[in-house]
């Protein structure tokens, strides 16, 4: 009886989360939200364009909202990590690959002789956590390399423009001349440009789609730049020290959070080790955890637990910058 309720609580669970991973916006919020960004938009005032650079920055550190104030789905958010990690996957493959890892998972675990629930929790799991932690991986690693060579990528603008060159040309020499994403997307920007659209539109579907400040902060400059006139040159090479000296203070903060976060790697990892080892020694000692109710109980609350205190102190060690 107590495995049926343990079974039925997981599905409804799983039920939940799915309903939630695909219900659409709030639609009072997202009219409102397009309301304002219409008024935003046909204001001829200088400062209310300003403004509207700068919700587009604060956008970037929202991913469920484009820069324009429209809301997107679950759907589409899970389309936008993808193009985020530079990879031509489709939201198809994605969904086959987590379901492929699941029914693995699942089947390997049911063929070892574990519980009908316990394999499909567990392929439920692992399908669904694998898939994402690869793309958070793959989205981490693209960005750091495109905030690293981004400074680089504005002092050659800068160098072209002091030599002379219009902005777009500069554009199409960071394309050809730096390496990695930063190069990728502007080649991507150059191609836009060259097909019709405006310089500005195309540069900020490109901020939309990495996502960092580091690049909303280089669109604001250009944006404000046209609107008020002036140095373009000095601007961004002021703006390249800035980003230079932001990436430092990542660097500070990450070695003076480097202690702690080894702590919580080792504490964390610990109880899993330890019932590894035991498990590989006498698998009768611990087989209770996958039969006895009380036992499967006392491990998930166990195993909540220390997810909330790993969730806490990784919020404790993530600043802001």
């Amino acid at each position: 009886m107590m495995q049926n309720l343990i079974l039925a609580t997981g599905f409804m669970l799983v039920l939940v989360l799915i309903a939630l991973a695909f219900m659409g916006p709030n639609v009072g919020k997202a009219t409102s939200r397009r309301l304002g960004a219409v008024k935003m938009r046909h204001s001829d005032s200088a400062d209310a364009r300003v403004e509207q650079q700068m919700r587009k920055a604060l956008a970037a550190r929202r991913p469920m909202i484009f820069t324009d104030g429209r809301s997107i789905s679950r759907t589409d958010q899970l389309r936008l990590r993808l193009a985020q990690t530079g990879k031509s996957w489709t939201l198809q493959q994605y969904m086959i690959t987590s379901a492929s890892i699941a029914f693995l998972v699942m089947a390997a675990l049911w063929i070892k002789g574990a519980p009908m629930y316990l394999a499909l929790f567990g392929g439920l799991m692992l399908g669904a956590g694998l898939p994402h932690f690869a793309v958070n991986f793959l989205m981490a690693k693209r960005i750091k390399q495109f905030t690293t060579n981004f400074p680089d990528a504005i002092e050659l603008l800068v160098r072209g423009l002091k030599s002379g060159l219009p902005v777009g040309e500069t554009l199409g020499m960071v394309a050809k001349e730096i390496p990695g994403p930063v190069g990728e997307e502007f080649k991507m920007v150059t191609e836009k440009v060259r097909i019709g659209k405006t310089m500005e539109d195309a540069l900020q579907e490109t901020a939309d789609r990495m996502g960092t400040p580091e690049f909303q902060f280089f669109v604001i400059t250009l944006a404000i730049q046209r609107e008020t006139g002036g140095n373009l040159a000095e601007t961004l090479a002021n703006l390249a020290d800035v980003l230079r000296k932001r990436a430092q203070m990542k660097l500070k903060i990450r070695a003076m959070s480097s202690e702690s976060k080894a702590s919580a790697y080792i504490v964390g990892s610990l109880p899993f080790f330890v019932f590894g080892m035991v498990w590989s020694v006498n698998q009768k000692y611990l087989a209770g955890f996958f039969f006895e109710p009380r036992l499967m109980i006392a491990g998930m609350i166990g195993i909540v637990w220390m997810s909330i205190g790993a969730f806490i102190m990784a919020k404790m060690v993530n600043f802001e910058i």
